[in-house]
């Protein structure tokens, strides 16, 4: 339900649609969770789950597939922030009234451009991801440990902020990397399975377009391809 449907100027609009009062809007990510709850239910879940930055950057997004013991791979942004795999939080003097402080980070977290530029393209190795027409695909990538920041961390009791790996993929030729991905698997995953995941949404794009394309087929060998738009997702 779009947004707009939630405003006092739409009350005329649900009622003639018979709207509940109890139905609003929800924002895709929302919709995504309901739908990997809807999968649960049936007894299925993802082995590991791939998404876009406009997913990767949310954090309710993220925490709940955390609290669903779901893992991820999921594209972001170079302005995303992070603390150092090395960083650690620290304990606040305790002045004896009231409960004791959080432990917290100090040091300012920076983007995750400026954690790839500070290892240095030289920090990275070229991986390959698939089969193409003619060669195998592969570029260079660096790869990381860090503690995500942002608005809405979700620090341990301790105060350790669990850590994530961080995909940079860095071509020949370029200044800076071109695409980022974080990842909630293993420490101990093989960099090549990272990628290979990393890079899986443009084979299930490839589906989607090829799975909104039907062929009718006729009598002989006529037949008729028909494009269906709007069938199979928003």
């Amino acid at each position: 339900m779009p947004q707009a449907w939630d405003r006092p100027e739409a009350a005329g609009r649900r009622e003639a649609c018979r709207i509940p009062e109890t139905e609003h809007h929800r924002p895709k990510w929302q919709l995504a969770l309901d739908m990997l709850d809807e999968l649960a239910g049936t007894g299925l879940r993802p082995a590991v789950l791939v998404a876009d930055s406009g997913y990767g950057a949310n954090a309710g997004f993220r925490h709940g597939l955390e609290d669903r013991g779901l893992a991820y791979v999921l594209q972001v942004r170079g302005e995303m922030t992070a603390h150092g795999q090395d960083t650690e939080p620290v304990q606040p003097a305790y002045g004896g009234l009231g409960p004791r402080p959080l432990s917290r980070y100090r040091t300012r977290p920076v983007s995750l451009r400026e954690h790839v530029l500070a290892a240095g393209r030289d920090r990275g190795r070229t991986l390959a991801w698939r089969k193409g027409s003619k060669a195998a695909m592969s570029s260079h990538f660096v790869l990381q440990r860090v503690r995500l920041a942002g608005r809405r961390p979700r620090p341990a009791a301790d105060g350790t902020i669990p850590l994530v790996w961080l995909i940079a993929q860095w071509p020949e030729g370029h200044d800076e990397p071109v695409k980022y991905w974080i990842s909630n698997l293993p420490a101990n995953i093989p960099a090549k399975d990272l990628v290979r995941l990393a890079k899986a949404r443009w084979r299930i794009e490839h589906d989607y377009r090829e799975l909104s394309t039907v062929s009718v087929f006729g009598s002989g060998d006529d037949h008729v391809t028909v494009r269906v738009s709007g069938v199979f997702g928003a």
